[in-house]
């Protein structure tokens, strides 16, 4: 089964998530987009895919969200996307890719719209 994470093993919602994955049966392909960060052809479609807009898609808790100045609504998607590929901690995670979708899972439950089989249990 084709079904793909944008991980931070550091997150708990990405962990919780792939948790979800791995307990209806499934192994994913595990992206940890810090190490290796989605091409902006790649970012821009997840994004897109997942019905969200490109602010939508931004770590707003994250401290460089404030000293970069990100909530400034004058900025466009292209320089929000540029900061997010210049720094990867700022894409908001995680991004699981299935064949029934693409989702931002949080919360992590957001996934079993998604997830093409059941869980194995609680």
């Amino acid at each position: 089964m084709d079904i793909t994470i944008y991980h931070n093993p550091a997150c708990g919602t990405s962990r919780n998530t792939l948790a979800l994955i791995r307990n209806a049966g499934i192994e994913p392909e595990v992206i940890e987009y810090l190490k290796t960060p989605p091409s902006r052809t790649t970012l821009s479609r997840l994004i897109k895919d997942a019905g969200l807009s490109v602010r939508e898609a931004l770590r707003e808790k994250e401290k460089l969200f404030a000293e970069l100045g990100l909530a400034d609504a004058s900025l466009t998607d292209e320089q929000l996307l540029d900061a997010m590929l210049a720094h990867p901690i700022l894409i908001n995670r995680p991004f699981v890719v299935t064949p029934a979708g693409t989702r931002l899972c949080r919360p992590s439950e957001l996934l079993l719209e998604i997830l093409p089989a059941p869980q194995a249990r609680a």
